[in-house]
């Protein structure tokens, strides 16, 4: 039986293979989306941590505590997320079970905490 990392080292040589097409439906939401998601709500109100693409990949060790952490800091602000769409290609966000896109709920966001930013503000 193989240990814990080498399943893992297996694991990590197949998601190595996929396009970024398949990664994302692997992840429920693009992994960009999400990655992104923890950047903006970083540099909006530090309710989470940074995190890149590999960090929230559904694969990677500590994943489910890191969505756990971003959908937490959504709620800061009164939006719901979701990280396993139907279609398995984008991330869905509520505000009063109201669906809203990811920009829309960018934008509840920095209104609810009045700290306006630009894309080149939190994503660098």
């Amino acid at each position: 039986m193989a240990t814990r990392e080498e399943q893992l080292k297996k694991i990590n040589a197949e998601l190595e293979t996929m396009s970024d097409e398949e990664l994302s439906m692997v992840a429920g939401g693009t992994k960009t989306e999400t990655a992104n998601d923890s950047r903006f709500l970083n540099s909006l109100n530090g309710s989470c941590d940074r995190y890149g693409e590999y960090k929230v990949s559904s694969s990677t060790p500590g994943s489910a505590s890191r969505l756990e952490e971003i959908k937490k800091a959504w709620s800061t602000v009164g939006i719901e997320v979701e990280f396993n769409s139907v279609n398995g290609k984008e991330n869905l966000y509520f505000l009063d079970d109201m669906p809203l896109s990811q920009e829309e709920a960018r934008q509840h966001a920095m209104k609810v905490t009045g700290h306006y930013m630009t894309e080149k503000d939190w994503k660098w």
